[in-house]
């Protein structure tokens, strides 16, 4: 089976939720109707990660459930997920740690783990309006490795 991978980076506050959502909901029809398997790969670690699991979740039930798995990578073991594990278990499909974070100092941990998810991905989707923060820096570094992408922000 052929697996299409999707990332997705955006910052941690956004001002417009509907707009980003009018935006995803379309992108993600589109994937999980023209690939055999998709797997969406997503942190939980702002506003952004939170639309996005949303519209995945939301597409899902609306267009196809068959052939798509939404993935939390985290980049270390969070307290967050420990104390409710049964709920986020039951919303993802799929969690997991990064190996390569996991092992490295917190502050480092979050750069390691989006660089991983960016190299693995066929695409990546982001919502990058600023030139600053981590969403930026992944950016950067997606361009850097010439790998497909769509910012929303633009």
């Amino acid at each position: 089976m052929e697996i299409y991978r999707v990332a997705f980076f955006g910052h941690r506050e956004v001002e417009n939720h509907i707009y980003i959502e009018e935006k995803l909901l379309p992108i993600i029809e589109h994937l999980i109707k023209e690939h055999e398997y998709v797997e969406f790969l997503v942190g939980n670690d702002g506003e952004f990660d939170v639309l996005v699991a949303s519209s995945v979740r939301k597409a899902k039930k609306l267009y196809r459930n068959d052939n798509s798995m939404l993935i939390w990578v985290m980049p270390y073991l969070k307290s967050q997920y420990l104390k409710n594990r049964i709920e986020y278990e039951n919303y993802y499909d799929e969690i997991e740690i990064c190996e390569k974070s996991s092992h490295t100092f917190y502050k480092d941990a979050f750069r390691i783990r989006n660089r991983k998810m960016i190299e693995r991905s066929d695409l990546i989707i982001f919502y990058v309006e600023k030139d600053l923060g981590g969403a930026y820096e992944s950016l950067k570094y997606a361009i850097k490795q010439n790998r497909s992408y769509i910012n929303l922000a633009k």
